[in-house]
């Protein structure tokens, strides 16, 4: 099977927010063939490179969202009037004061999906969507009645802001992707998020009729909401941050996101962005043929944002537990840890609320002297981390004096702050090791990171009771409000005081989160759903399936043709899981089919094309 693997700002660069679970993906599903289509968002992080990509990864093809696109085109009278005409229907949707209206989203879909065979037929947008036309058009549309509130007071400024970030969201449809050797050859695409990757598998959808998956471990207008720095009106989807805790992801959020909208731009932009989100959200929704999310929290999201219930499919992330395979063993024969330390793990970060973690081990310290907090991140990422860092450390200092055990000893505080890979935790497993009971202090979160690194290794919890941590946790830790030190405090004591319950607690975690949270798993969801689009997507006649006249040639592409694994030794010139009663005229002309040669018994490119923003591997 040849997978078209879409990914924004990960995957297979060196920094990523889908960039871990993406290679484990590919690597896991050794059998199937994947040509990557990536969206870079920065040039540092083009700068960083690739990952070393496996062998099964055929082609990587490449764009930026971060630089400007102008390509100097300029369309002729009548391509100016189909232009205008597909951006007034999106705008016009865009604008629209009711977010469930079905019209409304008619209107989206009629204006995406002309701009996209606008741009296929006569060339990319980029210009056309920066121009002054479009932003008249953008202008006429914010000022007709009945459009939201929010954009009548829209300046020229904002006009101008908005076109760039469409610009730059819109940039897909202007990618040179969709032809035999592209994704028109995919037999399945799997969009790692949704926003501009996505849009690339609506266009293979609509073109081609390529099943598309949906995979979103943080919902995109859930994530749009948050960089905006807003919280969702009365009547849209709300709820806690997507923020993954966790120092595995602490180098993928360091990724530049240059071009993302944020919070710099006015209350007209952000509204236009959101009904821009929401709308391609659920567009994306409606043509996927399977959604998959990380957590329940995400999918309510989705459900929220428009996605139809039969369609989803909650498939947790996969982690690497060998990593924790020492602690394991350890805590399988006692406890384990120092009974009097408390371990927090994640991004230094406000919506993490170290401030309440402080003032709840105040009161642990009254309670058990002797108790030892270690705060373990990643370096904190830009100035806000830095700033919120250093008010940390003043606070514990002023908390917690240096206390010595007499006269002759220097004093030791009993808050640390330590970075992963530093003397003080070389590695995670080590940081885990330590802990009697692992705390999260968060008012915010979606997938808790840190939590499931926890359980893997055997050790109590104490979380706050926000996102997904009650579907993580299912019972095998102490929940308590947010923002609430004074509960943090009791959880934690009547923990550490019971060292019986600890081991229960742990023991019962560990084994839940060898259950559901394991990289096998992960990977078995994922081949499951590939082979059940396939089974439910037409044939599609392709060179090879058809003969002279144009009839179809029987069994030219078998269903078990789809099926992962070696079952048969193939025969020369095809792929090694064919059978050998694949027709003779399908077995010659597969040599020749998209272009494409076998190469070490895979399929390789013939010619070694390897033009701007596209490698062979």
């Amino acid at each position: 099977m040849r997978i078209g693997l879409l990914t924004d700002g990960g995957y297979p660069y060196a920094t990523g927010e889908s960039r871990l679970w993406c290679d484990r993906l590919v690597r896991g599903l050794a059998p199937y063939e994947f040509d990557l289509y990536a969206l870079s968002r920065s040039a540092g992080q083009e700068s960083r490179g690739w990952i070393e990509l496996p062998s099964q990864v055929r082609r990587v093809r490449t764009a930026p969202l971060w630089g400007p696109a102008e390509d100097g085109r300029r369309y002729g009278r009548r391509d100016r009037r189909r232009f205008a005409a597909h951006f007034t229907e999106l705008t016009a949707a865009l604008c629209t004061a009711r977010s469930d209206d079905a019209t409304a989203s008619d209107r989206f879909a009629t204006g995406l999906y002309g701009l996209a065979d606008l741009a296929r037929e006569r060339g990319g947008l980029p210009a056309a969507l920066r121009s002054e036309a479009a932003v008249r058009l953008l202008e006429a549309a914010c000022r007709t009645p009945g459009a939201r509130r929010s954009v009548h007071t829209a300046s020229v400024a904002d006009f101008l802001a908005f076109a760039d970030e469409l610009e730059r969201a819109l940039r897909p449809l202007s990618l040179d992707w969709y032809e035999d050797e592209g994704l028109a050859g995919a037999e399945l695409c799997h969009a790692a998020s949704g926003g501009p990757a996505a849009l690339s598998g609506l266009l293979a959808k609509r073109f081609f009729g390529v099943p598309l998956l949906v995979t979103e471990y943080g919902v995109q207008l859930r994530a749009h909401y948050l960089a905006a720095g807003g919280a969702p009106r009365a009547g849209e989807p709300g709820g806690d941050s997507g923020a993954d805790s966790g120092v595995e992801q602490a180098d993928e959020r360091a990724g530049e996101r240059e071009g993302e909208p944020g919070g710099a731009h006015d209350a007209p932009v952000r509204a236009l962005l959101a009904a821009f989100q929401g709308r391609l959200a659920a567009e994306v929704y409606r043509q996927a043929g399977v959604i998959t999310s990380g957590n329940a929290h995400a999918r309510r999201w989705q459900e929220r944002c428009g996605a139809d219930r039969a369609k989803l499919r909650t498939v947790h992330p996969g982690m690497a537990a060998a990593r924790f395979a020492s602690v394991r063993e350890a805590a399988g024969e006692h406890d384990g840890g120092d009974p009097r330390t408390l371990v927090w793990v994640g991004r230094i970060e406000p919506a993490k609320d170290l401030i309440s973690l402080l003032h709840a081990f105040a009161e642990i310290r009254r309670a058990a002297p002797g108790a030892r907090l270690r705060i373990v991140s990643a370096p904190a990422q830009g100035p806000e981390a830095a700033a919120y860092l250093t008010h940390c450390r003043g606070l514990a200092a002023q908390l917690f004096p240096d206390e010595a055990a007499d006269a002759h000893a220097i004093g030791d505080n009993p808050v640390s702050f330590e970075e992963i890979g530093g003397p003080e935790a070389p590695a995670l497993a080590d940081v885990y090791a330590t802990a009697g009971v692992v705390v999260l202090s968060s008012v915010a979160e979606g997938f808790p990171i840190s939590l499931v690194e926890a359980m893997f290794c055997g050790r109590a919890t104490v979380s706050t009771d926000v996102g997904a941590v009650v579907e993580v946790i299912g019972g095998t830790g102490l929940v308590v409000p947010p923002r609430n030190p004074r509960a943090l405090a009791d959880a934690c004591i009547a923990l550490l005081r019971d060292p019986g319950r600890r081991a229960r607690l742990g023991a019962a975690a560990r084994a839940r989160a060898g259950e559901l949270f394991t990289v096998e798993q992960n990977l078995a969801a994922y081949r499951a759903l590939y082979l059940e689009l396939i089974s439910h997507t037409p044939v599609r006649r392709a060179a090879d399936a058809v003969d002279a006249d144009g009839e179809p040639l029987p069994f030219a592409h078998p269903a078990e043709t789809y099926v992962a694994g070696r079952w048969t030794g193939g025969l020369p010139g095809l792929p090694r899981h064919t059978p050998s009663w694949v027709s003779p005229a399908a077995r010659a002309g597969h040599a020749g089919r998209d272009g494409h040669a076998e190469r070490d018994g895979r399929a390789a490119p013939v010619g070694a094309y390897a033009g701007a923003g596209e490698r062979d591997v």
